[in-house]
């Protein structure tokens, strides 16, 4: 608990202090935000607002995350580390679609073809080596089989097992790009998620076979270390949402929304918890769906709309709701939806 209390600390620290002088490197190079002409129109007046804030975001995470370890002696586990390297990878992929923005001087970076080739490479990498590496007990970072609130009896295979966890990954990273809309927003969400796998970790950790044999027992390894990171990785978008909160003096641009769904999806996998993160994640769901259900009913239609603009958080900005109003209510809405995740894995554990 110790070494959680340490990650979350260092990394808020490193986050909070580390990314006003990231905005004086951007804003004097002028990698400033390049602004959709067909949004909404209050944006304009974020253009020019410096991004690739997901930099500091992943640093102060990492860096945080090995001092706790520097400080406790504990080993780091390969868990950590394979998560770790798919939120770098996933934030490389991001960088690239900034900078070419930013490079350009134009809202266009990389080609949707070629970002979502680069997500499902990286993913599929992840999924892989995640089926790899056994510990003593003979315990894979990622299963092989599907996993709810835990693992069920469904045996998927590697293959399969490539082809979910890459599905996973693509749709989650996606989810929090377009949440990534207004400021503070998808921020805020991810530090919610990020906290129930705290608690989940931990939950594992303590009621895993090895410490808590049993027939409710948890087969999961490296729980507790997963907790360590994602308490990083909390305190780093806590550090970050300080400045990212309305009026943004920085956005975290696709390097960060990017770089954190790959967290998010990855962290979900090695706890055994996938389906799990469709409530715990719930907003960025409900806002990809509404991205989904504008682009099928408008085909379906010739051209007629549900919402005034998709995602969702900007179709309330077009009836004229103001946009602390609307990251205010998203993060309650958010928060629920954290919850009932909680309380559908605590339950599972209850009438096991």
């Amino acid at each position: 608990m110790r070494e959680i209390l340490v990650a979350g600390g260092l990394a808020l620290i490193f986050s909070l202090f580390g990314t006003p002088v990231l905005i004086r490197a951007l804003a004097k190079r002028g990698y400033g935000q390049i602004i959709r002409d067909d949004g909404p129109t209050s944006h304009h007046t974020k253009r020019g607002t410096p991004t690739m804030g997901g930099i500091i975001i992943i640093l102060a995470s990492i860096v945080a995350y090995f001092c706790a370890h520097l400080l406790s002696k504990n080993a780091v586990t390969t868990s950590v580390l394979l998560v770790m390297g798919l939120m770098v990878a996933l934030g490389f992929v991001g960088f690239i679609d900034d900078w070419l923005k930013v490079s350009r001087q134009k809202s266009l970076g990389l080609k949707a073809k070629q970002k979502l080739s680069g997500q499902i490479l990286f993913a599929s990498i992840f999924g892989y080596l995640g089926t790899r590496f056994p510990d003593g007990d003979g315990l894979t970072p990622i299963s092989l089989q599907l996993s709810t609130v835990r693992d069920t009896s469904i045996t998927l295979g590697v293959g399969l097992v490539v082809v979910w966890v890459a599905l996973m990954v693509t749709a989650t990273s996606n989810g929090v790009n377009l949440t990534d809309g207004l400021d503070g927003l998808a921020t805020g969400a991810a530090v919610m998620t990020f906290i129930s796998f705290i608690l989940i970790g931990v939950w594992e950790f303590g009621q895993s076979c090895a410490v808590s044999p049993g027939g409710n027992c948890y087969v999961v390894r490296d729980p507790l270390d997963l907790a360590v990171f994602a308490a990083s990785l909390a305190g780093a978008c806590t550090g970050f949402l300080w400045w990212n909160a309305s009026p943004a003096k920085i956005f975290m641009g696709d390097t960060g929304s990017l770089a954190l769904g790959g967290a998010l999806a990855g962290i979900a996998t090695s706890l055994r918890i996938e389906l799990l993160l469709i409530p715990l994640g719930g907003l960025f769901v409900i806002i990809s769906a509404s991205v989904i259900i504008q682009i099928v009913y408008f085909k379906l239609t010739g051209g007629k709309r549900i919402f005034r603009m998709a995602p969702l958080q900007h179709h309330f900005e077009l009836m004229g709701w103001g946009e602390v109003t609307i990251v205010l209510r998203f993060w309650i809405i958010a928060g629920l939806c954290v919850a009932a995740g909680l309380g559908l894995f605590y339950a599972q554990w209850v009438v096991s």
